[in-house]
């Protein structure tokens, strides 16, 4: 057994309470007070375990968390989020609980586990090395991932070009695959300002916003092209008072996928030219992309190799996929430094009731972090950045 995964082992008794507190402390992104409170809470372990931590305004969520280790050479940055999806009191439906060697709990998964072992990797970076042999390692835990990242993506990406390499702490794929590509993500909201009138009476005074949306939506999905990667979904529609009176206004809320940085202006032209059908009816288009694809570029494929090289080295393979969801990893490997995503931790069901992770992938899941931190520290990732303004 490697030194790294010994050590990891050896953490597993600091761990796992931890982790059970961090997902005690729930933290629904969008209820300030115990978001707040969950962050202090990180703010003041981290610091206690040696750490230097700052707090960056995080207005109108929490704080966002900021946390360094001092080192020499390459500089490495850990990418998390601990707002989650689930409100306070959802921990009453899905208790923290120990079951056929997992651990369930609302957030357990996406992610706190993923800081926890992020946490983990740096406090045995630290305890392995001298100052002056490991990298310089930083740690942005951010409370706003969950709904769109707006007050956190500037200092993602100020942090971002400070550092050589970004390493995110999402979920792995299933068997443990880190993820090399995810798609960008835009939403976009169709309003429909009709014209009303009594459906009975007089419907032709009318132009019912309900059948433009309707008419838009088909419009719409004919954006759909799964040969370049480009997915559409209307997944809200809502509009109309009442069933006898011609609806003067609808919506319809619409989740865009795109696999390709240049598909971005091409769906973006296409949904603000929509075009109404009733000419008495306008059209309001909000929103756009916002966030850009991660590609699999050089950089992205060498960090991986070096992963790869690493978990080969603890006895272990290290397989890579893509992804359609997207994470803050999107906006790092959008500026061109080099971002491997996935290195948080295995389980299932994340924004799900059986939301839980396998508790003995835990430490070497750890153990993989700190190995390539450490390699990191010792070859750098053989290319240089490749950095956007």
């Amino acid at each position: 057994m490697s030194a790294v995964l010994s050590a990891c082992t050896r953490e597993s008794d600091w761990l796992l309470p931890f982790l059970r507190e961090f997902v005690a402390h729930e933290s629904p992104s969008t209820d300030r007070a115990p978001l707040d409170a969950c962050g202090r809470w990180l703010a003041g372990e981290l610091a206690r375990l040696g750490a230097a931590v700052e707090r960056l305004p995080g207005a109108p969520t929490a704080d966002h968390v900021l946390a360094q280790w001092p080192g020499h050479g390459a500089r490495v940055l850990l990418v998390g989020h601990f707002d989650t999806v689930w409100p306070v009191g959802q921990i009453a439906r899905m208790p923290i609980a120990e079951r056929d060697g997992r651990l369930f709990g609302p957030g357990v998964l996406d992610m706190k586990a993923g800081l926890s072992i992020g946490i983990l990797a740096a406090r045995v970076v630290a305890g392995l090395t001298a100052e002056s042999a490991r990298p310089r390692l930083s740690l942005l835990a951010t409370s706003d991932e969950e709904v769109g990242s707006a007050t956190s993506r500037s200092a993602i990406e100020r942090l971002a070009r400070q550092h050589d390499a970004v390493l995110v702490l999402e979920p792995a794929l299933p068997g443990g695959a880190v993820k090399t590509a995810r798609k960008g993500v835009g939403e976009f909201e169709v309003i429909a300002h009709g014209v009303s009138s009594h459906a009975g009476a007089n419907p032709g005074e009318g132009a019912s916003a309900v059948r433009e949306i309707a008419r838009q939506i088909l419009a719409i999905d004919a954006l759909n092209d799964p040969a370049r990667g480009v997915s559409v979904n209307v997944g809200v529609i809502d509009g109309g008072t009442r069933s006898n009176v011609v609806a003067e206004r609808a919506r319809a809320i619409v989740d865009v996928r795109i696999a390709r940085a240049e598909d971005a202006a091409a769906v973006e032209q296409v949904m603000r030219t929509l075009v109404p059908a009733d000419a008495r009816v306008r059209l309001e288009v909000r929103g756009g992309i916002n966030r850009p694809p991660m590609v699999r570029t050089e950089g992205v494929a060498r960090l991986y190799q070096l992963a790869r090289d690493v978990a080969a080295e603890q006895g272990r393979d290290l397989a890579e996929g893509a992804t359609g969801g997207a994470s803050d990893g999107n906006f790092t490997a959008a500026i061109g430094v080099p971002t491997l995503d996935g290195l948080g931790a295995l389980g299932d069901g994340p924004h799900a009731l059986h939301e839980h992770v396998v508790i003995n992938e835990l430490a070497p899941r750890a153990a993989l972090l700190a190995g390539l931190i450490l390699r990191l520290g010792d070859n750098g990732i053989g290319i240089a950045p490749q950095r956007r303004p």
